[in-house]
């Protein structure tokens, strides 16, 4: 069979044309696809805006003045953050004056006498820190008992301390952090489940589980470790954790002997 199909050729006014597209430099962007021409001009739009700028230097600081500005906005957003929350807690307000000039001196060194004695508990704070927690809760009108009671629970049992096993049913988080020794592990059938035992501190103890898809560090029975952010949930009337990817495991006793 014969072909029958055209042969197509361009006539001459095309190739002439063609000619004088390809040597013209306003025609650069022509044969190419839309979405090509398109990439090209937003490129081009681009160089453009960048050479407008007016601070080219080399030397140029605009991400430093940017940075000052961006830190200075957030200083004055917590600012009035601060002063919103200080309609419920007066000492929230960054102008409410320190809560230990407005005490007495006879309560203020009672107050700093406290606070030594329970920053030894509370290892991670400082003592005028805990002073001053003291004091406006002193300054609030409670008794110095009362305040130091208080203050210890609710500074024993902030976001991120490890707290008692004991206290894990008596914090509204979600999650907490924990220490204690493993004393029982047991087997389970569920293989979401990696682990599954009993750790216990002074205080109490309670049940934990490290799920399979939180890749953790295998613990033993016996040894000390420290759960932190680990997830609170109950059953049956009982308390319990478990470690999920979010959580940390680390063992103080182990990281104590590779420091020796």
């Amino acid at each position: 069979m014969v072909d029958e199909t055209p042969e197509l050729h361009p006539t001459v006014e095309l190739e002439i044309q063609a000619k004088v597209d390809l040597n013209n430099p306003e025609a650069v962007g022509r044969g190419l696809t839309l979405a090509e021409e398109e990439r090209m001009q937003a490129r081009e739009w681009e160089i453009k805006q960048t050479k407008t700028r007016w601070d080219r230097r080399q030397t140029s600081d605009r991400e430093q003045r940017t940075a000052t500005v961006a830190e200075q906005m957030s200083i004055e957003a917590t600012r009035e953050f601060k002063k919103r929350a200080g309609c419920v807690n007066r000492w929230a307000d960054p102008e409410e004056p320190d809560a230990r000039e407005q005490i007495s001196r006879e309560e203020l060194g009672e107050v700093n006498r406290e606070a030594a004695r329970m920053q030894t508990k509370l290892d991670a704070l400082s003592r005028a820190a805990i002073s001053r927690r003291l004091a406006e809760e002193v300054a609030d009108g409670k008794s110095m008992m009362s305040a130091v009671v208080g203050v210890f629970e609710e500074l024993q049992q902030a976001p991120g301390r490890v707290i008692p096993i004991a206290a894990v049913s008596e914090v509204s988080r979600r999650e907490v952090s924990i220490c204690g020794t493993v004393t029982q592990l047991w087997e389970s059938s569920n293989s979401a489940i990696q682990q599954v035992g009993l750790i216990e501190d002074e205080t109490g103890r309670t049940k934990f589980t490290v799920w399979t898809k939180s890749d953790q560090t295998v613990v033993r029975e016996g040894e000390r470790v420290t759960m932190r952010n680990v997830a609170k949930s109950w059953y049956g009337g009982r308390v319990s954790v478990a470690v999920t990817g979010w959580s940390e495991i680390s063992f103080p006793e182990r990281e104590a002997w590779w420091a020796e």
